[in-house]
């Protein structure tokens, strides 16, 4: 090939290429406090959002975490930041479902925010790692303990994450899933970003309803106690997902949660469990 041959080429690349940088740069937001401000989901100017924070918020108490890898992870050391606590499990289809979005907070809200991930899985730590490394998950995942049990307390359902403010209080805290673009613009109000919502303060104390996909993890009237990890993971599925024949159209969990004093769901969620403990419903 002739040196003029490849310097044509050469020439046309360099053209190619500075195309692709102008048009890179022409869809990024200019200088790097517009790449903060950024949003993930966007939200038409025209509608102002309510976000719902806790009226007097109180502390998240000092407890001691360590990451899949052994890492210690401290509520104190992460003053200054939002933090969202988010338990879920590997076999929660809502959980799995919302760590895209997870992933992508942590990603652009780095700076801001830090999301940590309580796993409840009870068997091998190696599924919930290779599970994580998996779903790319980039922010620190725990087991669960009876610590962090006392620390935030009242988990029935998964998913279900706590929302601290800069001061590691307690400020909200969902339920099933949540809308992805007010849980981003819960993180930039929390991480001091400029967002355009009303703020609304409510009481802690909610109704106990199962909604927005969460998985119930426990069940009025069921003891689920006495099965093995396994088999209780086996009976929270079922539980999850099979129809109540009460008429009421929900699953079964849902309808033991939202009316505790239905006298179907409760005879037919005992007998699921007791076919999962005899090896009758085993999957």
């Amino acid at each position: 090939m002739t040196s003029k041959r490849w310097a044509i080429i050469v020439a046309m690349l360099l053209v190619v290429a500075a195309g692709v940088w102008a048009a890179v740069r022409a869809t990024r937001p200019k200088g790097a406090a517009a790449d903060t401000a950024a949003v993930l989901h966007e939200v038409p100017a025209s509608e102002k959002l309510t976000l719902r924070f806790f009226r007097n918020p109180t502390a998240v108490p000092e407890v001691a975490m360590r990451d899949l890898d052994g890492r210690s992870i401290s509520p104190a050391a992460l003053r200054g930041k939002a933090v969202l606590v988010n338990f879920w499990a590997t076999w929660c289809p809502p959980c799995r479902a919302e760590i895209p979005d997870l992933v992508a907070l942590q990603a652009k809200y780095g700076d801001k925010v830090q999301i940590i991930g309580v796993s409840q899985d009870e068997g091998s730590v190696e599924v919930v790692k290779r599970f994580a490394a998996e779903q790319h998950m980039n922010y620190p995942i725990v087991l669960m303990t009876p610590e962090l049990d006392r620390a935030f307390p009242g988990i029935a359902a998964l998913p279900t994450s706590f929302v601290l403010d800069r001061e590691s209080r307690v400020v909200q805290k969902h339920v099933g899933l949540f809308p992805p673009d007010l849980l981003e613009l819960e993180t930039r109000s929390l991480g001091g970003l400029a967002v355009n919502v009303r703020v609304e303060e409510v009481d802690r104390a909610q109704p106990a309803k199962l909604e927005n996909a969460a998985q119930a993890t426990t069940i009025p009237g069921v003891d689920l106690a006495k099965l093995s990890p396994e088999r209780r993971a086996q009976a929270l599925q079922r539980l999850n997902t099979e129809a109540c024949t009460c008429g009421c159209d929900f699953t079964v969990a849902k309808c033991r949660i939202d009316d505790p004093t239905c006298g179907v769901s409760l005879p037919v969620a005992r007998r699921i469990v007791q076919e999962i403990a005899t090896g009758v419903g085993s999957r």
